[in-house]
């Protein structure tokens, strides 16, 4: 094979790097199959869109995560991860990190959301199973920005078939989550978390659901206008707001009857 037939040169050229930006784009394989590809500092990634991002089937399965819930299932009590469980489960959460972050580039936030539930999937179950509470401490440290996308991801999905108010609700789930991921975090490490940047994804999330409110001219559920009532003292409307969620509870209650 002739290595000039090898170099990306002219792929380069026409696709230059910006740093700090993800850049990604559709793609077809020699084969006709679709594929994304992500642009790098040093050239470009190209990912598979189904399956396992580098399309191998690890012990035959569809993730290197299957082929350890088989394997585990085979093993039974005797099951532990061994070095190279551990390199190969690195190796997992890289390849479905850089297909995240392209799906997110290219706005398919769906598929997002599932990345990021098959990255927290194995993070469960390497956790579960960790050589050492120092692996665990290492990896359970990325919870909270894997929890963040596919909250971001899961409300922006919801904008895109035009529901604002679902878009909402699931910031306040996903939201609600990343604190506890966040205290169970601080509880691993045995300190506060301070000022880690953790911290700010509640921040960008609270931010983004506020833009919704604003934009899509929502207003904010009762339970949330009652909390604000209090805290500025407005006691005759906190009592109306009582009374509101009561008869709405109450009309609830009487339709599931």
């Amino acid at each position: 094979m002739n290595p000039s037939n090898l170099d990306f040169d002219s792929l380069l050229k026409d696709w230059s790097y910006a740093h700090g930006e993800v850049s990604a784009r559709r793609a077809h394989g020699a084969d006709g199959r679709p594929v994304l590809q992500l642009r790098i500092d040093l050239g470009v990634l190209q990912i598979e869109v189904a399956g396992r991002p580098d399309g191998t089937r690890p012990g035959g399965q569809d993730s290197y995560l299957e082929a350890l819930r088989v394997e585990e299932a085979t093993a039974g009590d005797d099951f532990e991860l061994d070095d190279e469980h551990c390199s190969e489960i690195d190796r997992e959460f890289v390849q479905y990190y850089h297909r995240r972050v392209a799906w997110l580039a290219l706005r398919e936030f769906d598929k997002v959301v599932a990345d990021a539930d098959h990255t927290l999937a194995l993070m469960d179950f390497s956790s579960a199973y960790a050589p050492s509470d120092e692996w665990v401490e290492e990896h359970e440290q990325y919870r909270p920005f894997v929890l963040f996308h596919r909250t971001q991801a899961a409300a922006l999905a919801e904008l895109q078939r035009t529901d604002p108010e679902a878009a909402v609700l699931v910031i306040d789930d996903g939201v609600r989550t990343l604190r506890e991921a966040l205290a169970d975090f601080s509880a691993i490490i045995g300190d506060d978390l301070g000022d880690d940047e953790s911290l700010d994804f509640v921040d960008r999330l609270e931010e983004l659901r506020r833009s919704i409110l604003v934009e899509y001219d929502l207003k904010a559920p009762l339970s949330e206008l009652l909390a604000d009532a209090i805290a500025r003292e407005q006691y005759e409307l906190a009592a109306e707001l009582r009374d509101r969620i009561a008869r709405r509870s109450r009309l609830d209650s009487s339709r599931q009857a």
